[in-house]
């Protein structure tokens, strides 16, 4: 840092060394004398940073000592030190200093927020001529790093905060602008924020929604970031170790891009070799950009993948490819031709069902024509049965093959897809008699079946969760909820515990859920687990049992009824509890 701004100013003209004034004498004296005057008569211009080079030009010009020196002690209001003072009596009369200090630096922040100039700012380096001292300082707070991250997100052009951005990047700080659109400008700032985000995403693959959430956001700021970034990923994704990983934040955040209402097909097209595959290239690209299938191009890519020498198989899984032939083959409603169904139904099995494995000569792809066969005559049975608008008890009788069928994951995605249009219809509960509706007690076996498949049905049991059914009397209300924590405590035995028992203690922080549904929830999760338990599901779970509103009512005499067997234990072998 030193060493790129030792010989030249922030706006890249060469800095005037003390001793050279040829830039100071070519300035008019009675130019420099009148602005000189205009700015000590300023309240408390003393204060500003830029006084002495003020001075130095004021005295180089013919100033009058005594003058200035009446000026500025008659505009010292010395708001500062006035400030400072107060700051004390606070601390004298009793308050905390951390609140004290607080209490400043929010009011300060406040200010600056109101007032702040950019052109003003960038004179800083333009007048000192250097990186200043205060500065460096200033970002090693946490305060004062949180106020250059918001200036700079409102002036993104300001070259005084997209230096300080940089100065913070270099200080290490990098983790805390992930989402700050002025890093996208800095190329060097940009790639560590990312190289931190990617670190992210994969050392908490527990927490891989947010992690690629936010990386997803960052780096869809722009064109040039979204290209750069994807295609640093694309490389990272051809390693071994990690490099499925890649792959996926990859395919998160071209849905992200495609959720702004981008159309990053080209990009996507060009990374993943498709230009080698012309014909299935041209097809798929006019898919996707238009976000919809069509049997001529669905035709196209049927016949290139039953060709001799078929295009790679990541082509057409491509997630928004697959989005759209689940739903063309599992949304209610969608009608397809009866000559094309084969071909959508065909291309589907084979992006689920066909491999590639790395050989010494390259890919070498795997076709296991059993697998496909019996894929394809799963994902074509499930449809029909999909297809027909079927009653409880119709259904019933197919249960048995549904069931068979669900252990392909494919035919699972596309079932979780047509519950998931089934139940959300308003009317559905309403015309619903079982108490456990068919369509989600399939959602338990999908459970069941697909540990990967566990966050989207969380998703939509959650969606159930918080709907309004406000055509339902309140106590069938009641009762339709307690039906999906049912499913949530079945998806909790599953081995989905953390997600489920974050979101129900969500809902009761809020305090917008009915407290008998919190204490239902608890109740059955209590008679079903058992020792030894993980530390972040106590530390989770044992403040919603220790509240007496949840579990007041619960609680015997003795220490043997769930609630106080469970407190013991956790206390007894977990220090944190304690």
């Amino acid at each position: 840092m030193e060493e790129e701004y030792d010989d030249r100013g922030w706006d890249g003209v060469d800095r005037l060394d003390n001793d050279s004034e040829a830039g100071e004498d070519a300035e008019n004296p009675e130019q420099v004398l009148k602005e000189c005057a205009e700015k000590f008569s300023t309240s408390d211009y003393i204060m500003e940073p830029g006084i002495f080079s003020q001075l130095k030009r004021y005295f180089q010009s013919g100033g009058n000592p005594l003058q200035v020196i009446e000026e500025l002690s008659q505009n010292y209001t010395a708001v500062a030190q006035m400030a400072n003072l107060i700051a004390e009596w606070l601390i004298t009369g009793g308050v905390n200093v951390t609140n004290v200090q607080a209490m400043v630096e929010n009011h300060l922040k406040e200010m600056i927020l109101k007032t702040f100039d950019p052109k003003k700012a960038d004179t800083i380096f333009t007048e000192e001529g250097e990186t200043p001292a205060w500065l460096t300082q200033l970002i090693e707070h946490p305060t004062w790093r949180s106020l250059i991250y918001r200036l700079a997100e409102e002036y993104p052009d300001c070259l005084m905060l997209n230096f300080t951005i940089k100065l913070i990047s270099d200080a290490g700080f990098q983790a805390e602008i992930t989402s700050i659109s002025t890093a996208a400008q800095q190329l060097e700032v940009f790639s560590r924020v990312l190289k931190t985000s990617i670190a992210s995403f994969l050392t908490n693959p527990e927490d891989w929604q947010n992690t690629s959430r936010e990386c997803a956001k960052m780096v869809c700021h722009g064109q040039h970031t979204y290209v750069y970034s994807q295609v640093i990923i694309h490389v990272l994704a051809r390693e071994s170790k990690g490099g499925s990983s890649m792959k996926r934040l990859s395919q998160e955040i071209t849905k992200c891009a495609q959720k702004n209402g981008n159309d990053v097909t080209p990009i996507t097209m060009a990374l993943n070799g498709a230009s080698a595959y012309p014909l299935a290239c041209q097809a798929l690209t006019s898919m996707l950009s238009k976000n919809t299938l069509n049997p001529a191009d669905i035709t196209v890519l049927y016949r290139n993948y039953n060709a001799p020498d078929p295009p790679p198989i990541d082509l057409i899984r491509t997630p928004q490819f697959l989005e759209l032939l689940v739903d063309s083959l599992f949304k209610p409603g969608v009608k397809l031709n009866p000559d094309h169904k084969p071909k959508y139904i065909h291309l589907l099995a084979y992006a689920a069902s066909v491999y590639e494995m790395q050989a010494k000569k390259g890919q070498k792809r795997v076709v296991n024509r059993d697998e496909l066969q019996a894929t394809i005559h799963s994902v074509e049975t499930v449809h029909n049965i999909c297809n027909i608008n079927k009653g409880s008890s119709e259904l019933m009788a197919e249960l048995a093959i549904i069931y068979q069928c669900l252990k392909y994951p494919v035919v699972s995605v596309g079932i979780i897809r047509w519950v998931e249009c089934t139940v959300t219809e308003p009317s559905y509960f309403k015309l619903s008699t079982e108490h456990t509706p068919i369509h989600l007690a399939l959602l338990d076996e999908v459970v069941t079946c697909h540990p990967l498949l566990h966050n989207q049905v969380l998703d939509l049991l959650i969606r159930l969760f918080e709907s309004k059914q406000d055509e339902l009397e309140i106590l069938v209300q009641l009762e339709m909820r307690k039906m999906v924590l049912d499913r949530m405590v079945n998806l909790l035995c599953a081995g989905c515990v953390v997600p489920v028992v974050k979101y129900i203690k969500q809902c009761w922080q809020k305090g917008d859920t009915d407290i008998s549904l919190i204490r239902y929830f608890v109740t059955e999760v209590l008679e079903t687990i058992g020792p030894p338990y993980s530390s972040e599901f106590v530390h989770l779970f044992m403040p919603m049992v220790e509240n007496d509103e949840i579990t007041g009512t619960m609680r015997g005499d003795g220490e043997n009824d769930p609630v106080s067997e469970f407190i013991v234990y956790c206390k007894a072998n977990y220090t944190a509890v304690v």
